[in-house]
């Protein structure tokens, strides 16, 4: 009779083991999800290009930085100055990187998705343009 009272303590042990386990997974796969995958926003953001450059120590990614039309400033800070708008952003396809290379300079709006983290096969930035819409 101890033998069995014996197996089912293990066979619970093992239970309650493999369910904190199981929890673990299901709750690492969904942050994983929701920081690397999960698609926060998306919009379109217009201005001067100011470069796109294809750089990394391992993965070779293509980014880019773009400036904004107007003036930022923080008038309560002590020795604040007025800076422009910048937007840097990462770029996964290479024609859309080309095509943009070839714009340095010029105005445009660019169609971007925007990610809680960055990945780093996908870029620096949380911000990855996909597509774009016009170039002046």
């Amino acid at each position: 009779m101890e033998i069995k009272k014996e197996e089912k303590k293990h066979s619970k042990g093992k239970k309650w083991l493999r369910n904190i386990i199981i929890i673990f997974i299901v709750g690492l796969a969904v942050f994983i999800y929701f920081n690397y995958f999960f698609v926060l926003g998306t919009g379109v953001k217009a201005g001067q290009l100011n470069f796109v450059v294809h750089k990394g120590y391992v993965f070779k990614t293509y980014e880019g930085k773009l400036i904004q039309a107007g003036y930022r400033g923080n008038v309560k800070a002590p020795g604040a100055s007025i800076q422009s708008y910048e937007f840097d952003f990462s770029i996964v396809d290479k024609n859309i990187a080309d095509s943009l290379m070839l714009s340095s300079g010029r105005e445009v709006e660019l169609r971007y998705k925007e990610y809680l983290g960055a990945l780093p096969w996908r870029g620096y930035s949380k911000y990855v343009v996909y597509d774009i819409v016009n170039i002046k």
